[in-house]
């Protein structure tokens, strides 16, 4: 009896510390992707942390670190989200160093999914791409057009740091930033990608001549193609040129804030005050870098007369599906400014309800208004932290900017 005892209990032993066992997730630097489609992977870094019990899940692309929700577990799945926009990965664990799942993202669909695997072990981004270990010079500023030869091309600053095989960097467009791209450089090929919760982008070229040629892809939903030359003295048009007020038109306008009442503009809470209005949408990645700088601008300046009116166009089906976005936008960031709902993700919709600017082309737009009730700047699209210097610049422009309007009487 005693032995029989002593068996099963070893045997009950066995089979826990098993189970136990392979609930783990092996700690550390992991190979993800999203597959894109049936020959193209979008790979990323991610690292896996064990902190007491728990584990946290961090997403990198270049010097960008996104720390995503703590693990929910539903039925046989665990589920992590994103800390900024509306999309989650969802998947299984098939062993200690093997992940399975997919990545949906709410803001396109309910139905928007990617599938999405991680390995454990860490090399490089790009790491089973090639064994070629030549190096060009991909570093430096480029003149990009996506699109070329289209009624749709548009222009872009491509600017690259490299090491070796190793690349990071971004593209400048008239309307925003690429944010944080990361890659690698193997002979011929040229590989940078990005994943952030609501950008999945992937740009692959071919290099020769100080040229290069590829294709673009964001998400499952678009492919293009894309086109680059070295050009260090390539500009952009002026951001603060591009949206302009009519000619003797009076800014104002009507709409609702969060909890659906009527408000105006101007009256009397910003009288006397500088003000912001921002354009934005919560499932705009530059929108939220830009909403970042002002969270830091509102809590220097706001004390001095400073104010931010933020009017978000969202995603959804009713008043409610995008003021509910627009709060947790608000809740997440800690925000104070006023926010307003615009309406649908719409840029038409915007120019309309903005009637006296020609018009709205891009999340973001900012109005900056003086104390006297005047417009000082329309800034069209933000170019963020992901840009080095040109966002050094334009912060300290823009501050520049806000002082001197806050000095005027």
């Amino acid at each position: 009896m005693k032995l029989i005892f002593t068996y099963s209990f070893l045997l009950l032993f066995a089979l826990v510390s098993f189970t136990q066992q392979n609930d783990h997730i092996k700690a550390g630097n992991w190979s993800a992707k999203l597959l894109l489609n049936q020959k193209d992977e979008l790979p990323f870094k991610l690292i896996i942390k064990k902190i007491k019990k728990d584990y946290q899940f961090i997403i990198c692309n270049a010097s960008e670190k996104i720390t995503l929700s703590k693990p929910e577990k539903k039925e046989d799945s665990l589920i992590v989200s994103f800390p900024t926009f509306n999309s989650k990965i969802v998947f299984k664990k098939n062993s200690k160093t093997q992940l399975n799942g997919y990545w949906v993202n709410y803001n396109k669909s309910e139905n928007y999914k990617i599938p999405f695997q991680a390995t454990y072990n860490y090399k490089n981004r790009f790491s089973n791409y090639s064994n070629d270990l030549t190096t060009s010079k991909i570093d430096g500023k480029w003149k990009v057009i996506f699109d070329p030869n289209t009624n749709d091309a548009s222009p872009a600053i491509g600017i690259f740091s490299q090491n070796n095989q190793s690349i990071a960097g971004t593209f400048l467009t008239e309307t925003g930033d690429y944010r944080y791209l990361e890659g690698n450089q193997y002979g011929s090929k040229f590989y940078l990608s990005c994943f952030d919760g609501s950008h999945a982008f992937l740009l692959v070229a071919n290099y020769e001549n100080d040229s290069l040629k590829g294709r673009f892809l964001s998400g499952k939903h678009f492919e293009g193609k894309w086109e680059g030359s070295k050009n260090d003295t390539f500009q952009l048009a002026d951001p603060d040129e591009l949206t302009k007020v009519k000619k003797e038109a009076v800014f104002q306008f009507s709409l609702k804030d969060l909890n659906g009442n009527e408000f105006h503009f101007p009256n009397e809470q910003f009288k006397n005050k500088v003000t912001i209005i921002q354009i934005m949408g919560t499932w705009c990645p530059n929108c939220m870098d830009e909403t970042r700088y002002y969270k830091q601008l509102y809590e220097k300046y706001h004390s001095q007369g400073l104010e931010i009116i933020s009017v978000g166009y969202e995603v959804g089906n009713s008043f409610e599906d995008y003021a509910n976005k627009i709060k947790l936008l608000k809740d997440r960031f800690n925000l104070d400014f006023t926010f307003l709902v615009g309406g649908n993700a719409n840029k038409g919709l915007a120019s309309s309800q903005f009637s006296m600017l020609n018009e709205v082309i891009s999340f973001p737009t900012s109005i900056y208004i003086g104390k006297d009730g005047v417009v000082k700047r329309v800034h069209t699209g933000f170019n963020g932290p992901g840009t080095g210097e040109y966002y050094t610049e334009y912060v300290e422009k823009t501050n520049l900017l806000i002082e001197s309007l806050l000095k005027e009487k």
